[in-house]
């Protein structure tokens, strides 16, 4: 006999289920292959948020330190594509000579670029 696919969403309501049902936390974690820790945190999720905390959240940052700001970044696109073979070595001493009023901020290029 075939075994039945089942999604993830449905394994976390059926583990929710059973521990509603009076089953032991413990038990349960270990059936399911996951530790404590993760069971706790299902079902902490579960009971402020309801069925929809279950789902597969994003592990994707929510911000980048590193990022540039847009307006550097555009700058900086916009002269890349006006001069295509100028390096990352010209495009800097560019935005590091431009006239303090043009300039976007101290952090920008950052470490020791710190002079912008």
């Amino acid at each position: 006999m075939p075994r039945k696919a089942c999604s993830v969403m449905d394994e976390r309501l059926r583990f929710i289920a059973r521990l509603l049902g009076g089953e032991s936390m413990s038990e349960l974690c270990r059936e399911a292959g996951i530790s404590r820790k993760t069971g706790y945190k299902i079902f902490d999720r579960y009971k402020e948020e309801g069925a929809t905390a279950i789902a597969d959240r994003s592990r994707r940052a929510w911000r980048y330190a590193s990022q540039l700001p847009p307006e550097l970044e555009a700058m900086i696109t916009g002269l890349k594509k006006n001069e295509p073979h100028w390096g990352a070595r010209k495009l800097r001493e560019l935005l590091v000579r431009r006239p303090p009023s043009a300039r976007i901020g101290d952090r920008v290029l950052g470490g020791s670029w710190s002079r912008i």
